[in-house]
């Protein structure tokens, strides 16, 4: 379980692998606090630290999480949004973030607004009717506030602090992105699907 707050900007130094995809990230986190077998969300996908060295942690992703989420289209060189897992008596200072990423959207409009960002994505049909106004949204695991939703477009505001310490910055019209849909929301779609039999 996570918050969307991201405590660490990691760099992807090394990817192997095909049907399991091995990714190794450069990190800032002190690892001698990171256990093999932690979960750490990456770029909004819930992750499991299979390695580790002196200032990385390897991570294997497969076939299935490759096809929800942007990681395979990653490089060396990609910067990741890196948080570590919720503790108990943590901070809550976004929302309940799961880690498993709904689908992938796309980024269709950047803009200065003053000091701040705005920025409009465009999210796949199946997952557009669970994004509503001043709902909450993971996007490339950020916690953010829904301003408007238009079909399957919505909008976020990016303050400076935010652009500083994730990978908002480097975003541009036509990036993918991944995204996760409010966890009630996840839940209440559920309950509203109808009974096959």
């Amino acid at each position: 379980m996570f918050t969307g707050i991201v405590s660490d900007l990691g760099k992807l130094r090394s990817l192997s692998g095909s049907d399991i995809l091995r990714l190794e990230i450069e990190t800032s986190y002190d690892l001698d606090t990171v256990d093999i077998g932690a979960s750490v969300c990456c770029s909004g996908a819930c992750l499991t630290v299979v390695e580790k060295g002196g200032d990385w942690f390897a991570f294997e992703a497969s076939r299935e999480t490759l096809s929800k989420t942007t990681m395979g289209r990653w490089q060396v060189g990609t910067q990741i949004n890196m948080e570590r897992a919720l503790k108990v008596g943590d901070e809550l200072g976004g929302h309940l973030v799961s880690g498993h990423v709904d689908g992938v959207g796309q980024v269709v409009h950047k803009e200065k607004d003053g000091e701040s960002w705005r920025f409009r994505f465009e999210a796949p049909e199946e997952l557009s009717r669970f994004i509503a106004s001043k709902g909450s949204v993971v996007v490339d695991g950020v916690s953010l506030t829904v301003n408007e939703v238009e079909g399957n477009v919505f909008g976020v505001n990016i303050i400076p602090h935010t652009m500083a310490v994730t990978t908002f910055s480097a975003l541009e019209e036509g990036t993918e992105v991944n995204l996760e849909i409010d966890m009630l929301a996840r839940y209440v779609k559920r309950l509203l699907e109808k009974d096959p039999s």
